[in-house]
């Protein structure tokens, strides 16, 4: 990306009201058979239309074809029966009811690829595509049958790195894997999560990114959020193994969070999405707001290393809501750009 700032989203964006409930997280459809995959078409237009007069540099399917960002890919998968259902804890954050893997997980066929290709034929801007990643999908699963959370965190790396090499074919620039576990379990990051991201991007010639954060504006998440402190310091514990591994891109959390700005001088180097939008409420930062939260992470991103983004996905807000914070996302980038262009 040649431009000096260019911005991009988290992911997720809200769905329109008639494909699926608003505001609302694992919505089922209101549409079926060839009405939902025209209904998914027409949304993700409508969400690449938004991101596009928002003036987004780096836009994105929304995730309009998805009910969730982790499950939707495993629903694809063998090996997941999602009949058969326990109770664990999602980050050792809140209790859910998820599939359970009763055997070898594998991939028949790509599972995003042709979404990714139909969003390829509408802008000829840079796309990127996000997938979960392998720590934090086995997060969200009761495994029965490798009874070993590296074991299977492996397995999904090889399914991630198959599917990230179609999307690449299919002309994706930029292939994100979503990894919020990063910000929990720091002792298996460090020992296998890294490491299997790294195998999850093996081979890719375009750029790569992880999002690390700290979760959709949800009431478990934000209750979390409670309990850290005055300074939230999680990102210290994998950024000094990520600045080390082969990801080009680190996504991250700043705005309206408690997150130590000059923890960014650990990734220094790197490629940097710096959240400069909250998604954990309704009120729609200032331009002004925004270029102030860049400002303050300049001091430890290379100018051309830094990408204004959203803090995290915002499927569970208003669209009315993420447009304004879309457009503020925009706004106040271009004030920064200004100030960048007139240094001596």
């Amino acid at each position: 990306m040649k431009k000096l700032l260019p911005t991009s989203t988290a992911g997720s964006l809200p769905k329109p009201s008639w494909l699926a409930q608003p505001e609302t997280l694992w919505s089922p459809w209101k549409l079926q058979d060839e009405g939902l995959v025209e209904g998914k078409q027409d949304a993700l237009r409508l969400s690449l239309q938004e991101q596009q007069q928002a003036g987004i540099d780096i836009v994105s399917d929304g995730e309009q074809t998805r009910q969730h960002f982790v499950t939707t890919f495993i629903e694809h998968l063998d090996g997941v029966d999602f009949e058969k259902r326990e109770t664990v804890r999602i980050r050792d954050r809140y209790d859910a009811s998820v599939p359970t893997v009763v055997g070898a997980v594998t991939r028949q066929k790509p599972v995003f690829v042709e979404d990714a290709r139909f969003l390829r034929q509408q802008t000829k801007q840079p796309i990127k595509w996000a997938l979960p990643g392998p720590m934090t999908m086995i997060d969200t699963l009761y495994d029965a049958h490798y009874k070993s959370r590296e074991k299977l965190a492996w397995e999904f790396a090889k399914i991630l790195n198959q599917e990230a090499k179609e999307l690449e074919a299919a002309g994706v620039d930029i292939i994100q894997f979503d990894e919020p576990a990063f910000n929990v379990f720091f002792d298996e990051v460090n020992d296998w999560g890294i490491a299997t991201l790294e195998k999850a991007i093996e081979g890719l010639k375009c750029e790569t990114a992880v999002h690390i954060c700290y979760g959709y504006g949800i009431k478990a998440n934000i209750d979390w959020k409670n309990t850290l402190g005055s300074e939230w310091r999680q990102y210290e514990e994998a950024f000094p193994k990520l600045q080390k591994s082969n990801i080009d891109i680190i996504s991250l959390e700043c705005h309206n969070s408690r997150v130590p700005m000059d923890l960014i001088e650990l990734i220094r180097g790197k490629k940097v999405m710096v959240g400069a939008i909250d998604v954990a409420n309704n009120t729609i930062e200032t331009p002004e707001e925004v270029a102030s939260t860049l400002r303050k992470a300049l001091q430890f991103v290379d100018t051309d290393k830094l990408y204004p983004c959203t803090n995290c996905g915002m499927a569970p807000l208003s669209r009315a809501v993420a447009r304004g914070k879309l457009n503020a996302l925009s706004a106040g980038a271009e004030i920064v750009r200004k100030e960048l262009s007139i240094q001596p």
